[in-house]
C-alpha cells in the first residue's frame, strides 16, 4: 500500500470514530460531563505513556520541559483542548447531538477568521464569500434556537484556536497530547478525588461495563488523534480538509437519526447555508491548491527551448 492510501485511509478511520462519539459518550451516564473530561484525561496520560514507553520516546519530553516558552504554548492548547471536550461532553449528554456537529462544520469558517485575525492573512474574493454565507447561517440558526448557538461557536473557536496553536508548536503527536493531558491531569486528579471523597463517583459503582468505557477513554481519544497525525504527514492538506467532513456528517446523523433529536426547516435552512459556505470554500481551496501545484511543477521543469539550445 502507497504512503498516499495508508494516510487516506489512517485520516477516513480517525474521523469515523470522531463521527461515532455521540454514540460512546452517551454511554458514560450516568457520569457527569466533568467527570467524563476527568477520566478521558487522566485516562489519555496513562495511555499515551504506555505508547511512550514502548517506543521508549521520552528525550523529547526531557527537551520540551527545558523550554518555556513552549511549555507555555502547550499549556495554552491544552486549556482550548479541554474546554473543547467538555463542552462536547455536555453537548452531547443535554441532548444537543445536533449543535456540537454544527460546531465541528463551522470550525473550517472559524479557522479562517483566525488566520485574519492572528496570523494577518489575506483573504481571496471567494474566501470572504464563504465567511458571509457562514455569517447569515449563525444568524439564521440564532433566530431558530431562540439565541445564539453558543455550544457550536465555543466548539469551533475552541478547536480552531487549538490548531493554530498546534501549528506554531510544530510537536509530535504523542508527545504533544501526553504533555496536553499531563497539565490537564492535575485538576481532573483532584476533581476525581473530590467525587470519591463525598460519595459521588461513578467509577466503579454503576456496572464493569461501564467502568471499563470510563478507562477506554484514554485510548478513544488518543487514537484517532494519533491516526490524524500519521494521515497530515502523508497527504495534501485540501484532501485532509474534505475529510475533515466525515466526522460532523456522523454525528448529524446520529443526533436526527438514532437519538431524535428536532430538525425543524429553519434549521435545516441554518445548516444548508453552513453546507454551502463549506463548498464554496472547499472548491476554493482545491482550485488555489491545483494552481500552486500547476506553478510549482513550472517553476521546476527547465523551458523546452533552452534544453534544446544547450
Amino acid at each position: 500500500m502507497s504512503q498516499l492510501r495508508r494516510g487516506y485511509l489512517y485520516g477516513v478511520t480517525a474521523y469515523v470514530i470522531w463521527g461515532f462519539f455521540p454514540i460512546y459518550f452517551k454511554q458514560l451516564r450516568p457520569a457527569g460531563p466533568v467527570e467524563i473530561l476527568a477520566h478521558r484525561v487522566v485516562w489519555s496520560v496513562a495511555f499515551v505513556a504506555l505508547v511512550l514507553a514502548v517506543l521508549r520516546n521520552w528525550a523529547v519530553l526531557r527537551r520540551l520541559a527545558s523550554q518555556p516558552r513552549t511549555m507555555a504554548g502547550i499549556t495554552a492548547a491544552a486549556m482550548m483542548i479541554g474546554l473543547n471536550w467538555g463542552v462536547y461532553i455536555y453537548g452531547v449528554n443535554s441532548d444537543r447531538v445536533v449543535e456540537t456537529a454544527l460546531g465541528y462544520f463551522i470550525n473550517p469558517l472559524v479557522v479562517i477568521l483566525l488566520g485574519v485575525a492572528v496570523l494577518r492573512e489575506r483573504l481571496r474574493a471567494i474566501q470572504w464569500i464563504a465567511l458571509g454565507i457562514g455569517a447569515l447561517a449563525v444568524v439564521v440558526l440564532t433566530v431558530d434556537y431562540g439565541r445564539l448557538p453558543y455550544l457550536a461557536l465555543t466548539l469551533a473557536i475552541s478547536f480552531g484556536a487549538y490548531g493554530l496553536i498546534k501549528k506554531r508548536l510544530g510537536l509530535p503527536a504523542a508527545e504533544g497530547l501526553f504533555v496536553e493531558s499531563a497539565v490537564l491531569a492535575v485538576p481532573a486528579l483532584g476533581y476525581l478525588g473530590w467525587l470519591v471523597w463525598h460519595g459521588q463517583s461513578t467509577f466503579g459503582h454503576v456496572s464493569p461495563g461501564h467502568t471499563a468505557l470510563l478507562v477506554v477513554a484514554g485510548a478513544a481519544t488518543a487514537i484517532p488523534l494519533m491516526l490524524f497525525a500519521s494521515a497530515a504527514n502523508r497527504i495534501p492538506l485540501t484532501g485532509l480538509g474534505v475529510l475533515q467532513y466525515i466526522a460532523p456528517v456522523l454525528q448529524l446523523a446520529s443526533g436526527v437519526l438514532i437519538f431524535h433529536e428536532p430538525m425543524p426547516p429553519a434549521r435545516l435552512a441554518g445548516f444548508a447555508l453552513v453546507w454551502l459556505a463549506l463548498i464554496v470554500f472547499t472548491v476554493d481551496a482545491v482550485r488555489h491548491a491545483r494552481r500552486r501545484s500547476r506553478a510549482t511543477l513550472s517553476a521546476a521543469t527547465p523551458d523546452a527551448t533552452a534544453v534544446a539550445a544547450r
